[in-house]
């Protein structure tokens, strides 16, 4: 499997996942993509015994996008930081079925079974119930679908695919979240476009860009290919 990266240095590694490929290593025993670049790193830069690569976030495994992993524990300490004080900057494009309003904030309170690996928007009384905020601005409407820019206030398990599904606009392809309107076999519409967030020794700003595939339902807008919908 080829991985695209699109930065590294001797403190990060920040790379392109492939759709359906898990960032860590799960029930399935499938490949992940952890494992692969620590095996890609070793090779790469002939090193002895274990290579360190941490984990800074995470995405759901059907979803693809931009990614950050820390090569050093220094680096990945200081990023955990960053990402804590909300300093890490998070854009992602969706394709909902439906649409919302042109622009807006969605607030809600989720609680995981993690039995069954799921999330629900509950009340904010439930016992470990927590709350989930992101912003929403709507580029484009076609086709019974609109696409979406969504910037991250929170960052809880399924976030944006439970949100949303709660809101009346689930996801393009969720089987999970969007049974009732998707199909098996479609794949999920969530892409992670971009990441910045300042380096963790030199403290300046990086950013990244990731374009969705050109392939359905992406490509009945062309420009979110291109990456020129969201600055």
């Amino acid at each position: 499997m080829i991985i695209s990266i699109l930065y590294e240095d001797n403190h990060l590694l920040v790379v392109e996942k492939p759709v359906n490929l898990p960032v860590q290593g799960d029930d399935s025993g499938d490949d992940d993509l952890l494992t692969l670049l620590k095996a890609d790193l070793k090779k790469r830069h002939q090193k002895p015994g274990n290579v360190y690569l941490g984990l800074v976030h995470r995405l759901d495994r059907p979803v693809g996008g931009v990614l950050v992993f820390a090569k050093t524990s220094k680096a990945a300490s200081r990023l955990s930081d960053v990402l804590r004080k909300r300093e890490m900057e998070r854009t992602y494009l969706a394709v909902v079925r439906g649409g919302l309003g042109d622009e807006g904030l969605l607030t809600h309170h989720l609680w995981k079974d993690s039995r069954k690996n799921i999330v629900h928007a509950v009340d904010a009384s439930y016992p470990g119930a927590k709350k989930a905020i992101l912003h929403y601005e709507t580029i484009d409407r076609k086709d019974g679908m609109s696409l979406l820019a969504i910037r991250l206030h929170t960052g809880r398990s399924h976030q944006i695919r439970v949100q949303l599904s709660a809101s009346g606009a689930p996801l393009y392809g969720d089987q999970k979240y969007g049974q009732h309107v998707n199909r098996p076999g479609q794949q999920i519409a969530l892409w992670a476009h971009t990441l910045s967030f300042p380096h963790p020794t030199t403290k300046e700003i990086l950013a990244f860009t990731s374009h969705p595939p050109d392939e359905h339902p992406w490509h009945s807008w062309k420009r979110a290919s291109a990456g020129l919908l969201v600055n």
